[in-house]
Parts: C-alpha cells; structure tokens; sequence
C-alpha cells in the first residue's frame, strides 16, 4: 500500500462530476492557463481538439457547477489531474476505480497524482514503478549557452534513422519496450507524426544519432520536450546543453514562448545540462507506470 499520500474521501463528490463535451472546451482551455506550464499536455490536447474534437483522445472531465470548475482531469492514454481541491481528485478516483485502469500511466503535480493513487492502488494496483520525484522546469528566455548548429528538424526520409535511438531512449527510460506488445507500427506513427510535424530534431552524422529530442506536447502558451537522448559512448562529452539549447530556440521561435520539460530527480546529469541552458524549477510532478 502507497503512503505517500491520504486517501481522498468520495461519498457525495460524484454527482458534480460530468464528462466534458465539445462546447466546455473553450473554457476549459481558460481554466487551465493558470499554469500553462504543469497544464501542457492537457492544454494541447484540448486545443487541438477545438479544431477536430477526435483528435481530444480520451475524455475530459470537469467537476464542479457549470462551468465553473474546481477540477479538471484527462482521461485517455495517462490519467492526468489539474485538482488541487480534494474533493474534486475524490470525485476523479471514483470514476477512475468505477471504469477500471484504462490508462498506462498517471502523471501531473506530484500531490494530486499520489492522491489518487492512494484510492485507486487497491483496485488498480500494484503498480510497475511510482516515480515520486519528477522536478518540472521551465525557460521562457533565449538559451543561456552556445547552441549546437548541427542539430536540425528530422526529415521523412530519416525516419529509420530516427526510430532506433527513440526506442533505446523510451526503453530506458520507462522499463519497457515500446514496441514489445506488437510490430511496432503504432509507435512507429507517433514518431512519424512528430517528424512531419516539426517536433523531433536531432544531430544525425553518418548515418547515426548522436543527440535527439521531441516536442511533445504544444500548446498556444507552451512547449514540452520529451524524449531527451545522447547516444550512450558519447555521454558526458557536453552533446546535451547545445543540443537542448537549439531546441528550446527552435521551439520558442516556431510554437510558444514557454518551454518545458520534467526529469527524474536522482538524473543529476540532465538536470545539470538543463540548468546550464537556463531551465529553472517550476515545480514537481509524479508519475505512476503500470
């Protein structure tokens, strides 16, 4: 059993509670620019879905009176809350517990997401792994190193060039392999989506990539990179800060002023990388993997 956090009490939260509908998005969108930065991921999907309301990928859920809520939180591949009210994150569990676990992960501010693990762990559990420690951090200024010109916007055409280091990458970092359930062929699109998108660059020579990230998540009032990689024989060289500091260019000049990111906090290395190009904490988010 987790003890990170209290259990949130449900008995009368639920009937507050309404899936979202296409008319709300609007104003959800306002609702979460209080911090675009920790909202990013939720933002970005919204907003996309203004345009075509498929491209949402999940549910949204609002608790509170019209629409004036006091929380908010996605449902789709991640659970994601934006509840700092109790009984708002009590209302989320109880939907989450009563649908079952149809996400991989949770994952947003570390006291909302322990929160509701702590009243889903005995139905949903056990977890894979809780990273309880994930610092956000932020820059909305011109890098504050020398950025690397090599590194560039992924072509189509490099695609096969690109997808080996994002699996190393995405099975480091998560544990598993992206592409161990199947052919690999949905994972496949998502990075394509991202190549013909702008939002994966790398260094590329000989055919190799030696430093690479992506833009994750876009919104109007920020970014957020993910997926930071330097090939293993070339780490501690100083590939990372130039090649972060031209994406954190790159992405303020073509999507929004704000970029953004979140690391594991016992990563000293990347941390310091991050710094030197002028990330600074904005705050700590937590994630729980199945």
């Amino acid at each position: 059993m987790t003890t990170h956090a209290e259990r949130p009490q449900t008995q009368g939260t639920v009937s507050a509670l309404r899936v979202l509908g296409v008319a709300d998005l609007p104003a959800a969108v306002e609702h979460l620019e209080s911090d675009p930065v920790s909202n990013v991921f939720v933002a970005s999907r919204i907003e996309a879905a203004l345009g075509h309301s498929w491209r949402l990928g999940g549910e949204l859920w609002g608790y509170g009176q019209g629409r004036r809520w006091s929380g908010l939180c996605y449902s789709g591949a991640n659970l994601v809350p934006d509840a700092s009210d109790p009984t708002a994150l009590a209302a989320f569990a109880e939907r989450a517990r009563r649908r079952g676990r149809r996400c991989s992960s949770i994952v947003g501010p570390r006291e909302q997401v322990l929160s509701l693990w702590a009243a889903l762990e005995d139905s949903w559990g056990p977890a894979r792994e809780v990273r309880d420690d994930q610092p956000v951090m932020a820059m909305s200024t011109d890098p504050a190193c020398d950025v690397d010109t090599t590194v560039r916007p992924v072509r189509e055409d490099e695609l096969d060039i690109l997808l080996p280091a994002c699996i190393d990458m995405f099975t480091e970092e998560v544990g598993v392999s992206p592409i161990a359930s199947g052919d690999g062929s949905l994972y496949r699109a998502r990075v394509r989506e991202l190549v013909l998108a702008g939002r994966a660059l790398a260094r590329i020579e000989n055919g190799r990539v030696l430093f690479k990230a992506e833009i994750g998540s876009v919104s109007s009032r920020a970014s957020q990179v993910q997926g930071v990689w330097v090939r293993p024989e070339l780490r501690g060289q100083g590939l990372a800060a130039p090649g972060m500091a031209t994406v954190v260019r790159y992405a303020r000049e073509r999507f929004a002023p704000t970029v953004s990111l979140y690391v594991n906090g016992y990563n000293g290395p990347a941390r310091r990388a991050y710094e030197r190009v002028g990330f600074s904490r904005h705050g700590t988010f937590a994630t729980v993997l199945f």
